[in-house]
């Protein structure tokens, strides 16, 4: 067993610890914690993965990463108070980690707490595949904690022979929370427990909110269109009845391909070639799909239509490309030139007409744009003698008539725009304090309107804004120092016409995002809510939420 001490990431102090699949690798540590590999159960936990990974092979993401997490927390824990001949009625007998600080107590030094009594229904934290692998080491305690309690009553030598024996015979590398109380029960059977100490192991999953239907328990108000999609930062679109979406394998390992489907289900179909590229940033009007594919040289953005027929490349880019929109035969999106400015393009992928909305300029740039018919909508940065200016402009492409909306200079940033045929929409923060409106104007920039308050009571702390004919939603979160499904971020839906308060788009306690507006007040976006990257739809708002 082989082990690699003292790494430093990039000459820096490196505080973690891991398992790369043929051996463990510590950090050096820092002025706070010490090397990593001097702490019996933190070196437990990392040769455990190396068990988990040549026995039921836990797929690192969503629970089954969460019990991967749990299982190496259990026996590096076990490893070490076994060794130190600590009881396990000490509090302290649960901590990982705690011997690493130089100065603080074991307790503030500790990573986690196998006693921290964490349940499904008040902790379990939803989050999505960018966020700690879909929160493999921020749910772990829940089952690593049903596992310490039936050491605790069981005794260690018949509680750890359950769990390997749960481990090595019975569990499989997608394996769920609940399947994991299944295999571990049918292991305790199996060693011929009596029914006493079945009851502990029962009782101790059922302490932690381990029981079968939890998931449906805490909630869970939007339709599933596709499962474990294990992407991040790929976003999503919607349009014409149908959605798209990028999607990896079981563990995010796979270079991304596109999906599209009907957003009221079925319809399923593969958009992109599996082709070793990175496929993201997809969207689509429901009859053509448009996505940007990462290869090793060049950024290529290409088309498709759902019905079927070949991709077609309609732009290449050797920097950065992004929020791409399409509708009919205009397709937008962003680059980034050599120098770091944003410049929004289009294309028409009937006619191959190209150009960027600024010409390009290195003085100018332009960002965030959306397009509705022959109508572009974008933000812009530009110079006269004053100085430089800020402000949200539209391009009629039939007319080549632009027309800079009212507000100049009034908002310190800006967000995402949108257009729902009549009105001209756009995120904006007057005052840069982090919420920003979700403002409104015609196309000819009359009848400036507030959907959502700028500041105070209402306003949000809006990151995304996608529109559909008749609603605005925006992807909004609370500022946190700590992780709480309540600071996650939430989707919330406002009508255009101004005619009613911004609501709540779903219930779900956990991580909403990439919302994508199909027709209507439906939409299509990535949840989080039961650990899993899946994409979900509402075809309605769900109101307030308790």
């Amino acid at each position: 067993m082989n082990s690699m001490v003292g790494v430093t990431s990039g000459g820096q102090p490196y505080v973690n610890a891991f398992w790369d699949g043929s051996k463990m690798v510590y950090g050096t540590g820092d002025a706070e914690y010490k090397p990593l590999s001097s702490d019996l159960d933190v070196v437990g936990h990392e040769m455990t993965h190396g068990v988990v990974e040549n026995t039921a092979n836990l797929v690192y993401a969503g629970q089954s990463g969460a019990m991967n997490e749990a299982i190496a927390d259990y026996f590096g824990n076990a490893i070490d108070v076994t060794a130190s001949g600590t009881s396990m009625s000490d509090p302290d007998s649960g901590l990982l980690g705690e011997d690493l600080c130089r100065s603080a107590t074991p307790r503030e030094c500790a990573f986690r707490d196998l006693n921290d009594g964490a349940t499904t229904s008040k902790n379990f934290l939803g989050v999505s595949f960018g966020a700690d692998n879909g929160g493999v080491h921020l749910n772990s305690t829940i089952y690593s904690g049903a596992l310490w309690d039936i050491r605790q009553d069981l005794g260690a030598d018949l509680a750890d022979r359950i769990a390997y024996k749960a481990l090595s015979e019975y569990m499989t590398p997608l394996d769920g929370f609940t399947q994991g109380r299944n295999a571990t029960i049918a292991a305790a059977k199996a060693l011929g427990v009596t029914s006493k100490q079945l009851g502990v192991v029962t009782r101790s999953f059922n302490a932690h909110g381990i029981v079968p239907g939890w998931e449906q328990a805490l909630g869970v108000d939007s339709d599933k269109l596709l499962g474990k999609l294990n992407t991040y930062s790929t976003g999503t679109g919607a349009g014409g009845g149908w959605w798209a979406a990028s999607r990896s394998n079981d563990d995010g390992s796979e270079p991304f391909s596109v999906w599209a489907g009907r957003t009221a289900g079925g319809g399923l179909r593969m958009i992109s070639s599996n082709d070793g590229n990175y496929n993201v940033y997809p969207a689509t009007d429901g009859k053509t799909v448009v996505w940007a594919s990462f290869g090793t040289s060049s950024i290529d953005v290409y088309t498709r239509p759902i019905s079927g027929g070949l991709p077609k490349k309609v732009w290449s880019s050797y920097t950065s490309i992004g929020e791409l929109k399409i509708d009919g035969d205009v397709v937008v999106f962003e680059e980034t030139d050599p120098y770091g400015r944003r410049h929004a393009g289009y294309v028409n992928i009937r006619t191959g007409r190209q150009a960027y909305v600024d010409g390009g300029s290195y003085s100018k740039s332009s960002a965030l744009p959306s397009v509705k018919g022959t109508t572009l909508a974008y933000g812009k940065v530009w110079p006269d003698a004053s100085g430089y200016h800020l402000g949200i402009e539209t391009l009629d492409l039939s007319t080549g008539k632009t027309t800079l909306m009212p507000g100049i200079d009034q908002a310190q940033a800006i967000g995402g725009t949108g257009l729902d045929g009549t009105h001209v929409l756009w995120l904006a923060d007057d005052d840069a304090d982090g919420t920003l409106a979700v403002r409104r104007a015609n196309y000819d920039g009359s009848k400036l309107l507030d959907l959502t308050p700028e500041s105070g009571d209402g306003a949000l702390y809006a990151s995304a804004l996608s529109v559909s004919d008749i609603s605005a939603t925006v992807t909004a979160q609370v500022p946190d120092t700590v992780w709480r499904n309540e600071s996650l971020s939430k989707l919330w839906q406002v009508p255009t016409d101004g005619t009613g308060p911004a609501v709540r788009v779903s219930c779900n306690r956990g991580e909403q995002l990439y919302a994508a507006a199909d027709g209507g007040q439906r939409v299509v976006w990535i949840d989080g809510t039961t650990g899993y990257t899946d994409l979900v739809t509402r075809e309605r708002p769900a109101g307030r939420c308790a």
